[in-house]
């Protein structure tokens, strides 16, 4: 609610992000991120804010101007610790779904290994002299070295972002 508010009265009001960010005293990078949802600015700053915009805070936080509290700091304390658990869901989400990202390359690193140990390489029994034999030959033997170089360093490093991840999970 906040992030549409801001971007809508923004937008209303004809500035860009860098000249609400100049008129703020803030980079331009801080008002994205309000935008976009991924932080929220603190009780000062939505004061700031409401400035700019020369509307009430209780409006930038979604409520109707006929909804007025005796304790408007308490109302936005309220409001922000709405907006930050909300946050906190969205990064237990994203790292839930890193986490079985991860998990899953493992799994398709191992199968691709327990693969190419079991054929053993078969390509190399190919007759060569064929033209496309070769081609392709070549491009099973170089996708067979890459992988054995490559993976173990991607299995090493899924496996410790698992661990770190499911930490904080």
């Amino acid at each position: 609610m906040l992030k549409e508010n801001i971007k809508s009265l923004r937008k209303s009001r004809g500035l860009s992000q860098e000249e609400l960010a100049i008129q703020l005293n803030v980079v331009r990078q801080t008002i994205s991120k309000w935008e976009q949802g991924l932080s929220v600015p603190d009780a000062e700053m939505l004061i700031s804010i409401s400035e700019v915009f020369e509307t009430p805070v209780s409006t930038l936080l979604g409520e109707d101007i006929s909804e007025s509290r005796v304790d408007d700091l308490k109302v936005i304390s309220e409001k922000l610790e709405i907006i930050n658990l909300q946050l906190s869901q969205e990064r237990s989400v994203r790292r839930k779904m890193i986490y079985w990202l991860l998990i899953s390359l493992c799994v398709i690193t191992i199968i691709i290994f327990a693969v190419f140990l079991l054929l053993n390489s078969p390509y190399l029994n190919w007759n060569y002299n064929d033209p496309e034999n070769a081609v392709l030959g070549v491009a099973f033997h170089s996708f067979e070295w890459l992988f054995f170089r490559v993976a173990p360093i991607f299995l090493i490093i899924s496996v410790v972002g698992i661990v770190l991840i499911r930490k904080k999970i």
